[in-house]
């Protein structure tokens, strides 16, 4: 009985994913003009992705004092324009040199 219920949750849950997306693409019929809601739709991917993952970032390590250093290191970096494999690793090495100094302390 588990499995048919795991699998009756596993389709609501694809279908209720795919007519979140289908919707929008049904209810349009022409091509969008307006430059307000083009310029609006291009930058939603990146809010998605910043709303999953800065919250995640926070609750990732012991210390949240270590995650707001590896938060601080990475944007910095990001300002200065430098690569995201430059960036990642030096906010880890960041989070990694904090979490032993605060172990000390």
């Amino acid at each position: 009985m588990d499995n048919i219920q795991f699998f009756i949750y596993l389709a609501i849950m694809a279908l209720s994913t795919y007519l979140i997306r289908a919707i929008p693409f049904a209810l349009s019929r022409r091509k969008i003009e307006n430059t307000f809601v083009k310029s609006f739709l291009c930058y939603i991917p990146y809010a998605v992705l910043a709303a999953m993952t800065v919250p995640a970032v926070f609750f990732s390590t012991k210390n949240p004092i270590s995650a707001i250093v590896g938060v601080i290191v990475a944007v910095i970096l990001a300002l200065f324009k430098r690569g995201l494999l430059t960036v990642a690793v030096a906010a880890c090495a960041g989070v990694f040199a904090t979490e032993i100094v605060l172990s000390y302390l």
